[in-house]
């Protein structure tokens, strides 16, 4: 018998272990309420592409946690930059780099607050 349509719909996507243990780390670190800092890095000359930096105060010290939150969301990142490339325009990118992890860590995409440094 065949799977139907909406049963592949409810899988769970498969983490690769890098994913697992990128979650893990967001996991500890992120909670409801905490504050992402985001970091504005050079964008394309068009504006249809950013580079953001994403980082958070764990135990009163700054904790880097882009790399962490590209390789959870499968997003793009650059390497030049050491930061996650974002596409479009006409949007918060800052909200929507906070969004995203929010939703895929906490399980609320509204559980994380979002300031530009």
């Amino acid at each position: 018998m065949k799977a139907s349509a909406s049963t592949a719909c409810r899988r769970k996507p498969v983490l690769t272990p890098d994913q697992i243990e990128a979650r893990k780390l967001l996991r500890q670190v992120l909670r409801r309420g905490t504050k992402v800092y985001t970091i504005q890095r050079p964008r394309t000359a068009d504006g249809t592409r950013r580079s953001l930096d994403l980082h958070v105060v764990n135990q009163n010290r700054p904790m880097r946690i882009t790399w962490n939150a590209a390789l959870l969301l499968e997003w793009s990142y650059s390497t030049r930059w050491e930061a996650l490339r974002v596409d479009g325009c006409g949007t918060d990118i800052g909200f929507e780099t906070v969004y995203a992890p929010g939703g895929v860590v906490l399980g609320d995409h509204h559980a994380l607050s979002q300031v530009w440094l």
